[in-house]
């Protein structure tokens, strides 16, 4: 059963009949560019085929009923929003306080999602715009992607309380398929890079999971804030490689190390759009590489599962780079692979990363999938 099928089928189970329609987002993977969207930087993310869905019916009142596969019911009224327990349920109130709850109508709607949670490629992202794309069109109000993202973070930030950058809400919304996107995240400008049809994306998840609220995720995020105030800059993104040098007299160590990822991720991140564009496949690959050993090495968000994984997969025919995607600390590698040697590549990925860590990943073969939507 696929998820569209799945959110019909509990729709007609908890509230009887059919759905208005259907609200799709996408999961997204990050190709490159990791930890830079929250120092105002570059980041090249994709959707992905894996997507949230909501079958969704308006009400009368301002009442909104949930329900979800694998988790309790829930719901709220428009009218009394407040910070509740932490369930599955806060990201769909939380929207609509960040939307702006005062111009949307109740519905009633049932979610299903075939993303992996939290393997690092943005399931609560796609519950957030999922939502806000329900409420746009149950209120009858006009969809604006780039402003729906900006509520989305907006709910991670301050009503999840997670301090995370706009990529994964910016290219769920925005998407175009076929085509990663190169993402100023300061400006938001939007660079649309078609994917070379004879590359095949492969999304490895380790099967190890972390959590963001409260973790090591704020004290890189914080480390970075010192780096910049100490270059005298509003944010890292407006450090290039050439001025690390003086940054490395002003800050710690373990400072440094922090900046010089960002830094470098960003420079990183620009050329491997061109070297998409251009179709020079090897050099996006050895710019994953270099992307993954700054996150290890400098920045210190992997970890043993996803250093396994990408050594692994970087070893196999036909690979042309990998790297761990995410926030890290568990969760997935993702691999450019030739299209031909994808189906190969998983059966020995999965073999081998099984012998060595005793435990059997998931993989997923996947292409680059449109926006949000309204079915």
């Amino acid at each position: 059963m696929t998820a569209r099928e799945a959110a019909l089928a509990l729709f007609r189970s908890r509230f009887g009949g059919d759905p208005d329609f259907f609200v799709r987002a996408p999961g997204r993977v990050n190709l490159i560019g990791e930890h830079t969207d929250y120092n105002d930087g570059f980041v090249l993310p994709m959707a992905i085929e894996q997507s949230t869905w909501i079958a969704v019916r308006g009400r009368e009142d301002r009442l909104v009923r949930l329900a979800s596969v694998g988790h309790p019911d829930a719901g709220f009224d428009l009218d009394s929003l407040s910070r509740g327990a932490d369930t599955w349920a806060e990201y769909v109130k939380g929207t609509a306080w960040a939307v702006g709850a005062g111009s949307l109508r109740g519905w009633e709607g049932a979610f299903a999602t075939d993303i992996p949670i939290g393997a690092g490629l943005s399931s609560s992202a796609a519950l957030e715009i999922a939502t806000a794309r329900a409420f746009c069109a149950v209120s009858d109000n006009e969809w604006d992607a780039v402003k729906a993202a900006r509520s989305a973070r907006r709910v991670e930030n301050e009503w999840m309380g997670v301090g995370s950058g706009i990529m994964d809400q910016l290219i769920i919304a925005t998407a175009e398929a076929d085509h990663a996107t190169l993402i100023d995240c300061r400006s938001l400008d939007l660079s649309p890079t078609p994917l070379p049809d004879d590359l095949a994306v492969v999304i490895l998840d380790t099967g190890t999971r972390r959590r963001l609220v409260g973790s090591a995720y704020d004290d890189r995020r914080k480390a970075c804030e010192r780096a910049a105030a100490a270059a005298g800059v509003p944010a890292l993104r407006d450090l290039s490689p050439d001025d690390l040098a003086t940054l490395s007299a002003s800050v710690d160590a373990v400072t440094y190390r922090r900046a010089r990822h960002v830094v470098t991720e960003n420079a990183r991140t620009i050329e491997a759009a061109a070297a998409l564009e251009a179709g020079d496949a090897e050099r996006f690959g050895t710019l994953m590489a270099e992307s993954h050993r700054s996150l290890r090495d400098d920045f210190e968000v992997s970890s043993e599962a996803l250093d396994v994984m990408v050594d692994v997969a970087s070893g196999l025919d036909g690979c042309i780079g990998a790297r761990m995607t995410g926030a890290g600390f568990g969760g997935c590698a993702v691999a450019i692979v030739r299209e031909g040697a994808a189906a190969r590549f998983v059966e020995e990925v999965t073999d081998r990363y099984a012998a060595a860590v005793d435990h059997r990943p998931a993989a997923y073969v996947t292409r680059a999938a449109a926006g949000a939507s309204v079915d």
